[in-house]
């Protein structure tokens, strides 16, 4: 057992960022876990991971054994656009999470891959084998896994000097006046609403999105949009700070659908097969459901 008093300049921080400051040799992902499952007591009682903590509470820790955070093999069908000795490109499905975190450690993209090719890069850690860029849970589409370490550096080399051409269509809410246009804004994490982020600071990591109208309807418009960067819910946040959500997110101010995902698909990735440097282009067909969605618009 462990224990710790929050101190007087600590009052108002979240338990478990609390917690993550205190325990750095525990990942946030297990000290998550261990709030959901009542191992951390403050004053005596279980709390939320988001409990803000006040002056002189006494929080006490159980850190029993549990199983390593690792990703396991699961049989899930896969949607395989293109495979090849060094990398897989699938068609991840909207409602995927990528990878095992806190309280979701099933159904995973991790264990889809892991299930249909036994062996995956690990220069990501146990976590996260194979994935050198990931999709929202929400978004659809393209997707890149490495299957060896060397493939793995390869991508990641390629993604970081912004060689890979991402291409997404997102329905947007609103008319967007200009056919094109480009948003350059920092992104940093919302302090207010940690699971949202925001394009309202100065500070922050530095974006680039760039987008081009398709289709215009009386109240939507239709948008390719190209990142230059891979920040945290970039082009949600970009698009909503131009006054144009992406139809279906409600984190970021938009209209709740019936369909529960935000427009948005990535629907072409371009980028260096690793072993023959070829470029090749690898696209996904949009959804079914956001098909019927733009469909209903006319």
């Amino acid at each position: 057992m462990e224990s710790f008093t929050v101190e007087a300049g600590q009052a108002g921080a979240r338990l478990d960022h609390f917690l993550a400051s205190r325990m750095p040799a525990y990942s946030r992902a297990r000290l998550q876990e261990w709030i959901e499952a009542g191992r951390v007591k403050v004053g005596g009682a279980a709390r939320k991971a988001s409990y803000k903590l006040r002056a002189s509470e006494v929080i006490e820790v159980d850190p029993a054994s549990q199983k390593p955070l690792r990703a396991e093999a699961e049989e899930i069908p896969l949607d395989i656009l293109y495979e090849d000795a060094d990398v897989v490109a699938i068609n991840k499905p909207a409602g995927m999470v990528v990878h095992a975190g806190a309280g979701q450690h099933a159904g995973t993209l991790v264990n889809a891959l892991l299930h249909h090719f036994g062996e995956l890069s690990g220069v990501g850690g146990e976590l996260r084998p194979g994935i050198v860029h990931r999709l929202d849970k929400g978004t659809s589409g393209v997707m890149l896994a490495a299957r060896h370490d060397a493939a793995h550096r390869d991508l990641a080399r390629q993604f970081a000097s912004r060689s890979v051409e991402k291409s997404y269509l997102a329905l947007v809410e609103g008319v967007v006046a200009r056919d094109t246009g480009r948003i350059d804004r920092k992104i940093a994490r919302d302090p207010v609403r940690r699971t949202r982020m925001t394009a309202r600071l100065e500070t922050g990591r530095e974006a680039h999105t760039s987008y081009r109208v398709i289709e215009r309807f009386k109240r939507f418009t239709l948008l390719e949009v190209k990142i230059g960067t891979g920040r945290t819910h970039q082009i949600r946040v970009h698009l909503a700070s131009i006054g144009h959500p992406v139809a279906g997110d409600t984190l970021y101010g938009a209209a709740p659908h019936k369909d529960g995902r935000p427009w948005l698909h990535s629907f072409r990735l371009q980028f260096a097969l690793p072993s023959t440097g070829e470029v090749i282009t690898i696209e996904a067909p949009v959804p079914e459901e956001l098909e019927a969605w733009k469909t209903g618009l006319l």
